[in-house]
């Protein structure tokens, strides 16, 4: 990334909703991004303090954001967790984030902000 940019920036700039309490997104700065819908694979390939976009909005994924300690995930069209996913999310402190948006522009976008897959 040329510019480290906050949670909070990236919130604003896509319009994302929070679905779970607020936090400091201020102090949060993704180290990158990872995008899939298959558990096994983000578990495998998915990096710490990364954004991790999915269409998944089931439990399984706060074990796996929670697991590794993303930064937050973002849910793309308008897929919405149920309401035991998101108190789940709280407890672990992980952050959920929805969009109207398709998976594939939200990767795009992001890239372009400089957001990029960290090796």
């Amino acid at each position: 990334m040329d510019k480290a940019m906050n949670l909070q920036e990236i919130i604003d700039r896509f319009d994302l909703t929070v679905l779970t309490e607020p936090r400091d997104f201020l102090t949060i700065q993704p180290a990158g991004g990872y995008s899939s819908d298959l558990l096994s694979c983000v578990m495998a390939g998915a990096k710490s303090n990364t954004l991790w976009i999915t269409l998944q909005a089931h439990l399984n994924i706060v074990a796996v954001g929670a697991l590794l300690e993303v930064a937050a995930i973002i849910i793309t069209e308008n897929a919405r967790p149920e309401a035991g996913t998101i108190s789940k999310a709280n407890q672990q402190g992980v952050v959920l984030l929805s969009t109207s948006r398709t998976t594939y522009e939200i990767n795009g976008r992001l890239w372009e902000m400089g957001i990029h897959t960290r090796g």
